[in-house]
Parts: structure tokens; sequence; C-alpha cells
């Protein structure tokens, strides 16, 4: 669970759970209020024992009929599990059991015997979907029910995680000078070309949801802000249906001013290097949560490694190569597509960059050289992707900064340079060389969580089926 030290007091609590079950010997005997869940109910008669469970831990309220109001004792006896309540007591150490004569003693344990209590919201029964039980239902089931799903362990443990991966990715951008900002979602024409744009009409406007931030995080960069970022939504109306892809997503993306395609690749593995170390030091506990389930289950755990610097640079022509040895039908020019990339993973099965990609795959803003050519004569591009294993997390790549070639760019990929005008204008004013690229969020929490799905890591996700909750 989550660490709960600094938390303050609010009108239903005193203490969370988790301040009570890692501070218990110091408040043996004061009087507490916390609140939480009905994990389960027990008891007949005289007494009720209540798992109560918050955001921060779980402790057993014991209650008696003989210390509160009837009427409050059989609301207490009889609550559904998940109920919400708020629960008023002494703090006390919990008897610990009987144990084999030079077994190693127990940590203590605590719980708190009630004096008051209020059901705050009763649950309704049956419960759609299962908190603490093993029951076996399909995604889709749960996703509909995502209210509940969160309340499961591992689940919780793993939107905790997400929560922590942007915050130290944003604290690492932030330590190497780069600037929060924030583009808009609704605009005029495609970002990054192509036609998977969602239309919508904004006013008496045609308009279209944002595929990316990419064409205004440059121009942020030409007004001088140098080095800029961003984590925000981008929609892509692309009719797939895999378990890496989804309509609206979650990303960092960077820019910089002065900087080349190897300059911001060294940005992102140190972002992700950082990342990984933080969790490794902090959220172990999380990691735990996620694969006390894995056992359960039966599933491979998971380990937070910290990938080394640098990050194996595996060029496009090189890629190509290594999957002809290794069996796979391609040509120069062809996409590296997700069974290409199972024979790269065969030797790189961690983060690897795939730069120098040819020009003709990457869009009308990324920077080339003319001499530089691939094996075949064709032009190759300052773009890359970053890999783990067979699955891409990031896309980038140096830009072009010249508004010649930029609107030439553009007309050999059919589209017309009158329609960018917004974007193109800001290079006419001296643009400096600069590159960035977008990394998907939840792509890299399949990897820290070893979920098999982006579903999984996503709250709410939205694909060609899912509008709802």
């Amino acid at each position: 669970m989550r660490d709960s030290t600094d938390w303050l007091p609010t009108s239903y609590r005193t203490h969370t759970i988790g301040q009570i079950v890692s501070g218990g010997a110091d408040l043996v005997g004061e009087e507490v209020s916390v609140a939480g869940y009905a994990e389960t109910v027990r008891g007949r008669g005289a007494i009720a024992f209540i798992m109560l469970r918050d955001g921060t831990g779980h402790i057993q309220a014991f209650a008696k009929r003989d210390n509160m109001e009837e009427v409050t004792f059989e609301a207490l006896q009889s609550a559904t599990r998940e109920s919400t309540i708020q629960v008023t007591g002494v703090v006390a150490q919990k008897r610990p059991p009987k144990q084999k004569e030079g077994a190693p003693t127990p940590p203590a344990e605590y719980e708190v015997t009630v004096s008051s209590a209020t059901i705050l919201s009763s649950a309704a029964t049956p419960l759609p979907v299962g908190v603490t039980d093993d029951v076996k239902v399909g995604l889709d089931i749960r996703l509909d029910n995502r209210y509940l799903d969160l309340r499961r362990a591992h689940v919780n443990a793993m939107f905790q995680l997400r929560s922590k991966v942007l915050q130290y990715g944003r604290d690492h951008l932030i330590s190497e000078g780069f600037n929060e900002m924030n583009s808009p979602k609704i605009i005029a024409s495609a970002s990054e070309g192509g036609t998977n744009l969602f239309p919508m009409m904004y006013f008496d406007t045609p308009a279209f949801l944002s595929q990316s931030p990419q064409l205004y995080k440059q121009l942020a960069v030409l007004g001088g802000l140098e080095r800029v970022f961003e984590i925000g939504p981008a929609f892509r109306a692309e009719k797939h249906d895999t378990y890496r892809h989804l309509n609206e997503f979650i990303s960092f993306d960077i820019e910089g001013a002065w900087m080349n395609d190897e300059d911001v690749m060294c940005v992102q593995e140190r972002m992700i290097h950082h990342i990984w170390t933080e969790v490794a030091a902090k959220d172990q506990h999380l990691i735990d949560v996620i694969n006390e389930y894995k056992t359960s289950q039966g599933e491979e755990l998971v380990t937070v490694d910290v990938p080394e610097l640098p990050f194996p640079r595996i060029s496009y022509c090189d890629a190509i190569e290594i999957v002809q040895n290794g069996g796979g039908e391609i040509e120069w020019g062809n996409d590296i597509e997700s069974h290409h990339c199972d024979i790269i993973a065969a030797e790189h099965p961690g983060f690897h960059f795939l730069p120098q990609w040819p020009m003709a795959m990457k869009p009308f803003y990324i920077y080339h050289n003319e001499d530089e050519k691939g094996a075949t004569g064709g032009q190759l591009s300052r773009g890359f992707d970053l890999n783990y294993g067979r699955d891409e997390m990031t896309s980038g790549g140096q830009r072009e900064h010249r508004v010649d070639v930029l609107e030439q760019n553009l007309r050999n990929m059919d589209l017309n340079p009158e329609d960018f005008t917004f974007y193109t204008d800001g290079f006419r004013y001296g643009a400096p060389p600069h590159a960035g690229w977008g990394l998907g969020v939840a792509r890299l929490l399949m990897v820290l969580t070893g979920a098999g799905n982006v579903r999984e890591v996503v709250l709410f996700p939205r694909d060609r089926s899912r509008v709802t909750p």
C-alpha cells in the first residue's frame, strides 16, 4: 500500500489505517477514528470483527454489543462487504497467536476496539467483480466495473506505480532544464500527416482532435523556450485492436533546441534509467503486491532491473540484416513489424534504439542529410524508435529546421504546404536545429508491471469498442 505517514486528518478520520499499522506502538490506548471499506464482517451474538481497508492498509475493528448503541452494533454486524464504514475507538495490540516453542516472535499487530460507528454507504450485493475473492472474470467485465476492480490490491498498486512513473519522469526532465507546456487538443489540420484523425465541429468550423503535440512543441522551441516537455493525451483514429494500442493515450513528449537525434536519445535513456532507479529504491512494496497476485495465478514475477546505460543503438540497416540473418523475410524499405522485432529481441531483449530509418517511412518534419544513404541508396533520416523487446515504446528524431526543405517534404508526402503555414511560418525567422520524441506512458507501465495488455494499466481505456465508463 502507499506511504501514508504524512497524511493529515480529515473530517472522517484522525488517522489512516496505514499510520496505525506502522505506528501502533505509540498509539496504543489512544482514541482514533478511521474509515474504510468492509473487507470482511465476522462474528455472531455479542461480538463482531470487521476488517477495514483504506488505500493505505488493513486493520481489524473489534465491536462488542455492550460497548455501543444496539442499533449501531446491529448495523455493523449485518454490514455487507465493501460497505464504507467509519469507526471510533481505542487502539489495542492484538493478542498474538500461540506459537511453537523456539519460533520467532511475529511482529505486533493492532486493532481498534470500537465505541461508535457509522455506516457511511452500504454496498449492494452481489458484487459484479470480486475484490478479495479469486473470481475469474474477463477484462471487459473488469473494465465495465473499474471502480471495483481498482479496489483489488494488485490493480491499485499498478496505478499507484503509474503515478510514481509520471512523477519521476517529470522530475528528471525538469532537472535537465525542460519546461512543462500544454498544447491544444483541438486542431485545424493533421499534426503528422495522414488521415488517422477524429473529426469534430468546433462551433461552425471543422476541426480534429490532436494526434500529437509535435508541431506545437516545435513552435515553443522556435519561440525561445529551448527545452519543453508535455505529459498529456493524444488521439489516433486507427482501427487497430491489439494488446498495445489504444485510440486515446498519454505520453511523455519532449523537444530541445540545439540538439540532434543522439542528444535526445540520451535524454530518454537517462530519464528511463532514473525512473527505474527511483522505483527500485522507493516502490518495491508496490512491486511486491503485484507479485503476490502473480504468484497466486502462477504467473512470471516482475523485477525492477535498472537498465545499463547507454542503451544499444541498432541502425535500421543493421536491424534489417539481423532480421534477414535470423530467417525473417524483409527488404530494405520495409517496415520492421512485430514478428521481425521478435528476431531482434532475441539479441536485444531489453531497451534498445532503432535509429536512422528511411526518410520515406518518417513524417515530413524529420531531418535528413542528403549524403546519408542506405545500402540500396535510399535516403536515411534522423528518425528513431525505442523498443523494449518486441514492443515499440517511442518515436522520435531530429526535426527539419530549414523551411524550404520542410515545404518540399510536405509536397513529397502529397500534403499542401499552404495547409501548414501556421507551422511553417515559424521557421521563416531563424530556426535552431532541434529534436524530440514521444514515449507512451502505458507501455512503460506494461514493462514495469508485467501487464499483458495496455488496458490493464490505463484507468478508463478508449479503444474501438469502448467509450464508457
